[in-house]
């Protein structure tokens, strides 16, 4: 067993220390020139669409989900345990200076998932009479590769529906237990029949789900945040500070307590970025494909929004509560470094905060990841008896993961993560000229021309 755990974490090193974080910010700039920076020119756009009535009208239905309705199914999986978690490992590995870099990677990004989206729309296929999309498809109709389609399919309903949601399960097990005693076995149990029901509803009920759910808890979760932030202005100013001075040396931003330099900031924070808003990763595009839009590119323009929100709102709130009341000495990471900062920020109230927040995060997530590998399913197998299986295995995995914590299975979870996006990548780049004729004719169109 420690002889795989070792593979695996070598593996992982080269895919997310190195190769991805060049592929991954290498596609965000690329696309954020050949599409003359549409995350800027479009982002007004982008925030009106998503507040506006229009976007919520029209039922989810075997033929898709209203466009609001999409987005909140693709915002359910990126905001999730990365958002407490991962702020907190990029500062603690990376100093404060990483957040910055965590921005400049969802920058670049929003760019990245406009065009996953856009792609996504544009080769959706009607499967037995449903209508499901993404890197599968426009890989095989796009690429005129199956081959790959069926590489990313396997890993990324590896990576998501199985290993992925076990992991996020034993994040609400263990944040239950520790805030209110409550035995893993118990929220195992509770998480598996919550999640069956809305499985079982299938895309309506999802549909229904996320776009209830996902309002609530980030409201919940930015009042919150802004308590604390607003309670300790002075902290809260100097976490700021912190963040600039250690983009650019790190040693400054901590008095040397972490002695990290430029590279490891740098590092630390697109790695955790990438991880956490889920641009390039061919995760997302399966809520975006099935939006009822007019054009493939109203639902790129609204997709921005999402990693806007999980990167710039959600877990720039969660960086600069830990730096504004916790010293960082690299001592403490991860969910312990979140769940420590937000209870002194709130006291004792804090730690049940971080635990809501955590089940609400990670519980959105789950229903986010299970849908995109269901479409996997379908594209490989397209029988209702298939997606059943999956269903049931999904559930099982769920119960596991409340009750264990194994090193392997998150490493494992990083591996396919990294495994699936090396394809979608690869159609991403070869399918770019789709993407920029789609939006030359938009802009054209809507005599819009930027």
């Amino acid at each position: 067993m420690d002889s795989i755990l070792q593979i695996v974490k070598n593996i992982n090193n080269v895919l997310w220390s190195y190769l991805l974080i060049f592929l991954l910010c290498g596609t965000g700039i690329m696309f954020t020139v050949m599409l003359k920076g549409v995350q800027v020119t479009r982002f007004m756009d982008s925030v009106r669409r998503v507040f506006h009535r229009g976007s919520r009208k029209g039922k989810a239905d075997s033929q898709g989900m209203n466009s609001f309705q999409s987005l909140a199914t693709a915002v359910a999986a990126q905001v999730g345990t990365g958002n407490l978690a991962g702020a907190a490992t990029a500062i603690a590995a990376g100093g404060p200076g990483a957040i910055f870099w965590m921005w400049v990677t969802a920058f670049f990004g929003m760019a990245t998932i406009f065009a996953e989206a856009v792609l996504a729309q544009i080769y959706k296929e009607d499967i037995n009479g449903e209508v499901r999309g993404g890197p599968a498809f426009y890989i095989s109709k796009g690429l005129k590769c199956k081959g790959l389609a069926v590489f990313f399919s396997i890993t990324i309903i590896i990576a998501l529906g199985f290993v992925g949601n076990m992991v996020q399960a034993n994040s609400i097990g263990e944040a239950f237990n520790e805030a209110f005693g409550i035995n893993p076995i118990i929220m195992g149990a509770v998480t598996v029949v919550i999640a069956g029901l809305i499985f079982k509803g299938g895309v309506k009920q999802i549909a229904s789900f996320t776009e209830k759910v996902v309002p609530f808890m980030a409201v919940l979760y930015i009042i919150g945040g802004l308590y604390i932030l607003l309670s300790n202005l002075s902290g809260t100013i100097h976490g700021i500070e912190m963040i600039f001075v250690g983009a650019f040396n790190p040693r400054a931003a901590t008095g040397g307590l972490l002695g990290v330099g430029v590279k490891q900031a740098v590092r630390y924070g697109v790695a955790r970025g990438l991880f956490s808003n889920e641009a390039g990763m061919g995760s997302t595009p399966h809520a975006h494909a099935i939006a009822k839009v007019r054009n493939p590119v109203d639902q790129g323009i609204v997709a921005m929004f999402g990693v806007f929100f999980d990167t710039f709102i959600i877990l720039t709130i969660t960086a600069l509560i830990i730096l504004s009341n916790v010293p960082i000495d690299g001592k403490m990471t991860g969910i312990s470094l979140t769940q420590f900062a937000f209870k002194q920020g709130m006291g004792q109230l804090g730690t049940i905060f971080v635990a809501v927040a955590l089940l609400f995060f990670a519980f959105s997530t789950i229903i986010g990841w299970y849908f995109f590998g269901e479409a996997n399913i379908r594209y490989l197998f397209s029988s209702k008896k298939s997606v059943d299986i999956y269903s049931y295995v999904v559930l099982v995995f769920i119960f596991l993961g409340c009750l264990l914590k194994v090193e392997l299975v998150w490493e494992l979870a990083d591996m396919f993560n990294g495994l699936m996006v090396l394809p979608n990548i690869i159609a991403l780049i070869g399918l770019s000229g789709v993407v920029k004729k789609g939006l030359e004719e938009y802009n054209r169109k809507e005599g819009n021309f930027k």
